[in-house]
């Protein structure tokens, strides 16, 4: 009688974990991109230079927040977002709670999922997009729409979605929400299996989406985040098997040439070299100084 009493609790603690073991809290970690977000379908709404990128920028604060807001209200007690679009300073700071800490600037070690580590039991993807090997994307790239043309984990063609989950995993953590357009969905899906999903747009090319409404959007993101933080209990933390062979192919071949002088790059091609790497963590710093390092950079 005592074994099955036991049994069965342990069974009731794996279900409410980790709210019940975390003393009814837990930390949430949102990495936010701008891509994914409801609306966006060019270059207009994406950086200071757009004539839309003000009306924008609040609207990517208002999806977070929307994941924010449910999130505190399924029990989170601490939240950290991360603005990981572009030069890290697009969220409208002054529209979050007090209690909600944020990620901003850059560069940064583990660039979009900069601050996280193993306390966390939760992560939430917001305004993602697809790779730059997605045919239909809205929006589709890999890290550098103007310097990256490819880029492979073990031989498989990854998003920024996965590559985010993966150094989630590294700490234990699970990814458990993602939004974004419907080609973005159906790559993270391929990795990060039976997540909740909250659809903002279904592509209809390069520069083009069938978008849902601001609002429309925001209620969805709200839902899935809750659906999400009340199955905690079903997810899983994602890992790229190891050692990780990071295959980057470049615009440009020169990019190319110049890194495969250093002895730990293999020019696989003319535009392709390859870096093995010994965890995620390792890989992310090699993709930030890939797509970060100039010779002239200041201060």
């Amino acid at each position: 009688m005592r074994a099955r009493f036991a049994s069965l609790l342990g069974a009731a603690l794996f279900v409410l974990a980790p709210q019940a073991l975390l003393g009814g809290g837990f930390r949430v970690y949102i990495s936010a991109d701008m891509e994914g977000v409801a609306g966006v379908v060019t270059d207009d709404q994406l950086g200071p230079s757009g004539f839309e990128y003000e009306r924008f920028r609040d609207l990517m604060t208002r999806e977070v927040l929307a994941a924010v807001t449910a999130a505190k209200e399924a029990g989170a007690s601490e939240i950290i977002v991360s603005d990981s679009h572009g030069n890290g300073e697009n969220l409208l700071i002054e529209l979050f709670p007090p209690e909600v800490k944020i990620v901003r600037g850059g560069p940064r070690r583990l660039s979009m999922m900069a601050g996280l580590d193993s306390s966390f039991a939760a992560v939430i993807l917001i305004g993602y997009h697809a790779s730059t090997s997605s045919l239909r994307g809205t929006r589709a790239h890999t890290f550098s729409s103007a310097r990256i043309t490819g880029l492979w984990i073990n031989d498989r063609p990854v998003p920024e979605a996965a590559i985010s989950a993966a150094i989630a995993g590294h700490f234990g953590v699970p990814v458990v929400m993602m939004s974004g357009d419907d080609a973005a969905i159906a790559e993270a899906r391929q990795f990060l299996g039976d997540i909740e999903f909250a659809e903002t747009k279904k592509s209809l090319g390069f520069h083009a989406a069938l978008s849902l409404t601001p609002e429309a959007s925001r209620k969805l993101i709200a839902e899935k985040t809750t659906a999400a933080l009340r199955r905690l209990s079903d997810f899983r933390p994602f890992r790229f098997p190891t050692p990780i062979r990071l295959r980057l192919s470049f615009k440009h071949y020169r990019t190319a040439e110049i890194l495969s002088l250093l002895p730990i790059v293999q020019r696989v091609d003319s535009h392709t070299i390859l870096y093995s790497a010994g965890s995620i963590l390792q890989a992310s710093d090699f993709l930030l100084f890939v797509t970060t390092y100039s010779p002239d950079l200041q201060p």
